[in-house]
């Protein structure tokens, strides 16, 4: 096929398969699960989903964002707060303790599991918060389609999954062309904040802090791990204070499993580029 003729039959291919209802495949950083709810949790989404929940125009795929989809924090939420973004929000553990502690900042929660996501609203109505919304979306494709650059103080990656057998790992979030849309979201001097219990994914992690061009890594140094392949070299950050102890992470403790933490820090875009600037950063964020 001539290289003119590709471009016209892919466009092709793309429009048939929304007009017949087709989402191609594509590789994924999670896996799919079901998306049908119990009962109980039914009710929960019919009654309580229209006030947390964000609903999007789709592109090919219930995980989807059309690429006209923009969020805007001040329409979502109401008001001007400091916004974290979480990918992967499970069950809302995290994020709906977050929102409790601290109601002056806002929380946005990227997920796929729909059961996940009425756990969340189900938690959140229970606590009485508002600061919390949720879509359903995989983030690493809406990240680089919803948000305007520079919109988020803090991002937060716990536990994603780390696809452990070796030919699936290019399925994994944190790679090295994931980092850089998430530099584009975040604020000068804004926090990505990173947790895995899988040792090897930890190696990723830091590595891809330490090789974006965007990033420095408070902690660069610190805390080596004698399982590393590199045991004198480290780069990893305390545990997080914020950070609540899910059934995620206690299933991996009772496995015999360690965490590692890591930091990323935005460095301020006038910057880029200057290896002598100076990263004050050591995770001070309020979020406690």
């Amino acid at each position: 096929m001539s290289a003119a003729l590709r471009p016209t039959l892919e466009r092709h291919t793309l429009e048939t398969a929304r007009a017949k209802g087709v989402f191609l495949a594509r590789t994924k950083s999670f896996t799919r699960r079901t998306r049908e709810l119990p009962p109980n949790l039914q009710r929960t989404w019919d009654e309580h989903s229209s006030r947390y929940l964000i609903e999007v125009a789709r592109g090919l795929g219930h995980t989807s964002v059309a690429d006209d989809v923009r969020f805007d924090p001040l329409s979502l939420f109401g008001r001007s707060a400091p916004l974290t973004i979480e990918i992967g929000s499970g069950t809302g553990e995290q994020i709906v303790a977050a929102a409790c502690r601290h109601p002056e900042r806002d929380y946005l929660a990227f997920e796929v599991w729909v059961p996940g996501i009425a756990k969340l609203i189900s938690k959140a109505v229970a606590a009485g918060v508002d600061n919390i919304r949720v879509v359903e979306a995989d983030a690493q494709l809406a990240l680089p389609i919803v948000f305007d650059e520079a919109i988020a103080e803090e991002i937060w990656t716990f536990f994603p999954d780390p696809w452990r057998k070796a030919r699936h790992r290019k399925r994994r979030l944190v790679c090295e062309s994931f980092a850089p849309d998430i530099a584009r979201v975040l604020v000068d001097g804004g926090i990505w904040r990173l947790a895995t219990d899988w040792d090897d994914y930890a190696w990723q992690m830091r590595d891809v802090i330490e090789s974006c061009a965007f990033f420095a890594n408070p902690y660069e140094g610190e805390r080596p791990d004698r399982a590393d392949p590199e045991p004198t070299r480290g780069g990893f950050a305390p545990r997080f204070p914020g950070r609540v102890v899910t059934h995620f992470e206690t299933r991996g403790l009772d496995a015999g499993r360690s965490v590692h933490d890591l930091v990323a820090v935005r460095i301020p875009r006038d910057t880029e580029g200057d290896v002598t600037a100076p990263v004050n950063e050591r995770d001070e964020s309020p979020q406690r």
